[in-house]
């Protein structure tokens, strides 16, 4: 008997004795626990620096998406969501933009008081993650904090201090692809707030290891005409007189 857990509900269902299986089915079982794996390292990569509750079907669509994106396709994995109900744009009106020298540019825009918030949270979180050997070669956090002077509520139509943007930088040398979070969190008085609609952890940015540029060999001549060139006869002319007799040793 295999026991299985679905939906909430604690499932069994009886083994088979044999299994058939073709080759494309082979095929297919090995990427898909390709991808599981794959998915399992960015799970754990981020799962010291994400503070929003945990949701249980992050890890199936996280290994949907690396399945659907191909082999070796991380930039498929831009746009995720660990958090489903909420994306990290909904929380902006104008876009964030994260450039390859590890900034993230947050324009200047107004934030709404959105669940009762007297501070909103920006952390990025980049890992730098090297999928051939499964291990995570860099990490580096940066924060910024958000007061309730900075934002606007539906009874007032400008904060009292208007958000003049920032940047945050992040520096994670070392070997593999840096995958970039972008996640932001309402605290209200004295905590942190554990509403889902009001907590947003997205992948913003990928970005593969930059490799040494290797300069192209320079030409070397056809093998034809230097074989022609080495064969080729050289006459000698001895010497003559002034008559134009030869002369000879």
């Amino acid at each position: 008997m295999i026991a299985y857990r679905r939906g909430g509900k604690y499932c069994l269902r009886s083994r088979p004795q044999t299994v058939r299986q073709t080759d494309n089915t082979r095929r297919s079982a090995q990427w898909f626990g390709a991808a599981s794996r794959k998915g399992a390292l960015i799970r754990s990569a981020f799962a010291d620096e994400l503070d929003i509750p945990h949701y249980g079907r992050h890890v199936n669509q996280l290994n949907k998406r690396i399945v659907h994106a191909g082999r070796n396709n991380h930039a498929g994995l831009k746009g995720f969501h660990f958090n489903p109900y909420t994306s990290v744009n909904s929380l902006f009106h104008m876009p964030i933009t994260f450039s390859r020298d590890g900034r993230l540019h947050l324009p200047p825009q107004h934030f709404e008081a959105i669940g009762g918030a007297e501070q909103l949270e920006f952390k990025v979180i980049g890992k730098r993650i090297d999928f051939t050997t499964g291990r995570v070669t860099g990490s580096d956090t940066a924060l910024l904090m958000i007061t309730r002077d900075q934002m606007t509520s539906r009874y007032e139509q400008a904060p009292k201090r208007p958000f003049e943007g920032a940047e945050l930088s992040i520096d994670v040398p070392g070997k593999g692809t840096l995958l970039v979070v972008l996640q932001v969190r309402v605290h209200r008085e004295d905590y942190a707030s554990c509403n889902l609609k009001y907590n947003a952890a997205d992948i913003i940015a990928m970005q593969e290891e930059q490799k040494p540029e290797v300069l192209p060999a320079a030409p070397r001549p056809h093998n034809r005409l230097l074989r022609l060139h080495r064969a080729r006869k050289v006459n000698v002319v001895p010497p003559a007189d002034d008559r134009g007799t030869v002369l000879r040793e």
